[in-house]
């Protein structure tokens, strides 16, 4: 999610085999990080604390959604850093950890399991960080060529003509299979490459249905069998 900086205050083990397995390929973050004794250190620099609490608080602050918190976090952005404060898996921040932060973020879950497992909240935290930041933008596939209308129009008439052959279509008595095909091709959208397929499928299809016409009109050949009853008689 793009976050670069990272603040341990007083880890149990730091570094540790276990976290650099866990990283995913992030190991760059955790050997730059940075190890404090307290967490007013790691706040010393940081122009606006986050702390991130499930629980409600008697005495609570400002307490914001996740999402409402990672916009005013790009507010105070161009001021200074801004820090996520999360605490320990067991027992996540105290009252005076929270006491520190100017504004609590809570992730909305579902009551009865409110409690994430400190990455997923780190996670769900940094995501609406990025996306407050960046927008939703998402990657896109690679463009192909649209077919042109003069491609679309011949298809249409291959597979007219196509059908017709099958006895599928009627031309006498069309009735609406072919707007309806019209009106398929068009809202397919149809790329160039695609167009080309779909005329190889009907070419093959109509040289299997000209080959069986073929053979319908071939004259019957008189196999051995029936040659040998010929001539006994």
């Amino acid at each position: 999610m793009s976050i670069q900086q990272l603040v341990l205050v007083d880890p149990r083990r730091f570094p540790d085999p276990e976290a650099d397995a866990l990283a995913s390929g992030a190991t760059a973050l955790l050997a730059s990080a940075r190890v404090v004794t307290t967490l007013d250190a790691a706040l010393a620099e940081a122009a606006l604390a986050i702390g991130f609490s499930a629980r409600a608080r008697e005495f609570a602050g400002v307490v914001l959604s996740v999402r409402e918190a990672a916009k005013e976090a790009l507010r105070y952005a161009a001021a200074g850093d801004v820090a996520l404060v999360f605490g320990t898996e067991m027992s996540g921040l105290s009252n005076a950890d929270l006491a520190r932060c100017q504004i609590i973020a809570t992730i909305p879950a579902n009551p009865e399991y409110a409690s994430l497992n400190l990455a997923a909240a780190v996670q769900v935290a940094c995501y609406e960080l990025r996306v407050a930041a960046s927008g939703d933008a998402v990657w896109r596939p690679p463009s192909f060529e649209a077919a042109t209308p003069d491609e679309i129009a011949q298809l249409f008439a291959h597979a007219e003509r196509v059908l017709t052959a099958m006895k599928f279509l009627n031309p006498r008595r069309p009735r609406r299979l072919l707007p309806r095909l019209r009106r398929l091709f068009a809202r397919a959208r149809l790329e160039k490459e695609e167009v080309n397929i779909l005329r190889g499928i009907l070419a093959r299809i109509e040289e299997l249905v000209q080959k069986a016409a073929r053979a319908d009109l071939e004259p019957m050949q008189p196999s051995p069998v029936d040659t040998k009853l010929s001539d006994s008689q």
